[in-house]
């Protein structure tokens, strides 16, 4: 396998994000989501994303999306330095190190778009993960306890947050 390029999201990868999130929503296990959004949904949270000048980004091998990140702007009068950070990776790429260039990427363009601080939501049982967020600087801010409630089982999410120096 030949590493996947990471691009910055268009339109032409609306239907491969949304294929890739809908993968990794339906494991139930990373995501808020269980299941992707309507396509058409989906394009608006894209183009949304584009207007606004978010952050986002696709990992491509052999031109199928097996990855994505962004960062969505918090929008509220008090907080337009805040984003809030996503990512994933279909589970065949995983351990590659698509997330971390993925979230380089995104941190990277982040910082150059005026945003001074990035929050993410974590899994406390998705230790992989948060040791990934941590070696990239982001550091543990609390704990929201029963937040997401999959198939009659409650998951605790690990609040993190990085901030620019």
């Amino acid at each position: 396998m030949t590493s996947p390029r990471i691009v910055a999201i268009s339109e032409k990868y609306i239907a491969g994000f949304r294929e890739a999130l809908d993968f990794v929503a339906r494991e139930k296990k990373y995501l808020g989501l269980l299941k992707a959004p309507a396509l058409a949904v989906t394009r608006r949270f894209v183009r949304d994303n584009l207007a606004r000048r978010n952050p986002q980004f696709v990992a491509l091998a052999g031109g199928e999306v097996v990855g994505w990140c962004d960062v969505r702007r918090v929008e509220m009068d008090a907080t337009p330095h805040r984003g809030v950070l996503g990512v994933g990776v279909i589970p065949d790429w995983r351990g590659q190190g698509i997330g971390r260039r993925l979230m380089e990427r995104t941190i990277d363009e982040t910082w150059k778009r005026g945003f001074t601080r990035i929050e993410l939501t974590v899994r406390t049982d998705n230790e992989r993960a948060a040791a990934l967020y941590r070696r990239l600087g982001f550091a543990d801010e609390g704990v929201q306890r029963k937040a997401f409630l999959v198939d009659g089982s409650y998951h605790d999410l690990r609040l993190m947050a990085l901030l620019k120096e």
